[in-house]
């Protein structure tokens, strides 16, 4: 006779069956049948007819259905609390015109400026016809410099012109930065100040056709579909020499390039990729010139390949049939000038080779004026060259004079003085365009 399995066995496996359900009961509110059922399969009348095993299988089997459904219920939930949340607003109201204008102009200095190169300052409104590169020598200071800037700008110059700084390191890039900045930010300022008799702001606004608005050269594209502004100046942007000449080109002809010879080779990378985007190019010192007025007008009617060249203070050369040239200004067509710049670094190599013992002899200023002598070279390299027969005027004031530029002379150190206190007097409310008045 069989043995009867034991009370204990029993009431282990009901008290499973009620956890089981138990479980069920928290996650799902029972309707009135599956309430009867639950009672059924606890009741002793109910667990009579059936065999242990066959009850314990199938509230295992329940068990395991109600908790997958359970689980999927949760990842249900789960899913539409995630798609609910996603599809709430996350973006902030799109800033008013001005607004998006100051954000632009206040961040653009992280932008790059050409192919992942340079720094843009100002982004300008339209694409210009000339462009003005000039180079930072170590030797400038922050006065001079700022003060190289504020008369770029009240020139009116930048009304037609992109303006590109070379910098000889990214340390000294970084240290004149703040000044680019601030001289922008007081030029837009200025452009909306009425009356003011040492700015003429007729060349920054013009009554244009309404048609699309052309990209500037620099800086990412911004697509829209607005129509030419009113307002027209052009890009203030930087590079430093490691960007333009990575590989120091002149490094295997001379011990020491000095900044003054390896701008040099700077120029041909730079104009090379804006070679037909600008008719004219000026190269400019910034610690010898100042720019007073647009000089590019003596150069619209002359040919793509023809350059002027200015001849230099105060100096000779030990050959007469050679004229000592100023090395602080080169203007021209931008084929020309592109073509000088390739020359020059061709009579730097020669030069370097030539005098082997005496590498860093080499001057820029020398140079030229040999360069411009020779005339098979020039020829070869059709490129126009002329020296004009004029010297640029040395001022220490700028009453009177109406030369486009002017250099710094030996003896006028209080120039910066001077021209603050004429512009300061000349503005009207000066204090708030320009922190130093």
């Amino acid at each position: 006779m069989t043995k009867p399995k034991s009370t204990n066995e029993d009431n282990s496996t009901t008290t499973t069956n009620n956890n089981n359900m138990s479980l069920l009961l928290v996650l799902f509110p029972q309707d009135k049948s599956s309430t009867t059922t639950t009672t059924k399969l606890n009741s002793p009348s109910s667990s009579s007819s059936f065999s242990p095993s066959s009850s314990s299988s199938k509230s295992l089997i329940i068990s395991k259905a109600q908790s997958t459904l359970s689980i999927c219920a949760l990842l249900l939930f789960t899913t539409l609390l995630l798609f609910t949340l996603s599809t709430l607003p996350t973006t902030p109201p799109s800033p008013s015109p001005l607004r998006r204008r100051f954000l632009l102009n206040h961040h653009n200095n992280h932008h790059f400026a050409l192919q992942k190169m340079g720094t843009l300052y100002l982004r300008g409104t339209k694409p210009m016809s000339d462009l003005l590169i000039c180079h930072v020598s170590d030797e400038t200071s922050h006065e001079d410099f700022r003060f190289f800037l504020r008369l770029l700008h009240l020139s009116t110059i930048i009304s037609s012109t992109d303006v590109v700084f070379i910098f000889s390191s990214p340390s000294s890039s970084s240290s004149f930065s703040h000044i680019i900045q601030q001289e922008n930010h007081s030029f837009i300022t200025l452009l909306h100040s009425p009356n003011n008799t040492f700015f003429n702001t007729s060349r920054f606004f013009h009554k244009g056709n309404n048609h699309p608005v052309q990209e500037p050269l620099w800086g990412n594209k911004i697509r829209n579909n607005a129509t030419t502004a009113s307002l027209s100046y052009g890009s203030v942007l930087s590079f430093d020499a490691t960007e333009l000449d990575p590989e120091n080109s002149l490094s295997g002809f001379l011990d020491r390039v000095p900044f003054s010879l390896r701008r040099w080779a700077c120029y041909p990378m730079l104009l090379g990729r804006v070679r037909r985007n600008f008719k004219h190019v000026m190269l400019l010192d910034t610690k010898t010139i100042l720019i007073l007025r647009d000089p590019f007008n003596r150069v619209k009617n002359r040919s793509p390949e023809s350059v002027l060249l200015f001849n230099k203070h105060g100096k000779k050369l030990q050959s007469s049939t050679q004229r000592a040239v100023l090395p602080a200004v080169v203007i021209g067509g931008a084929r020309g000038v592109r073509r000088l710049s390739n020359a020059v670094m061709v009579e730097i190599v020669r030069a370097a080779t030539q005098h082997r013992k005496k590498k860093n002899s080499v001057t820029e200023s020398v140079l030229l004026s040999q360069l411009a002598s020779n005339e098979f070279l020039l020829k070869s390299k059709n490129v126009q060259l002329n020296v004009l027969n004029e010297l640029i005027p040395e001022v220490s004031s700028l009453n009177g004079h109406n030369h486009a530029i002017i250099q710094r002379g030996m003896n006028n150190h209080d120039l910066n003085s001077v021209i603050k206190k004429q512009i300061c007097s000349s503005v009207v409310d000066s204090s708030s365009v320009y922190r130093d008045c």
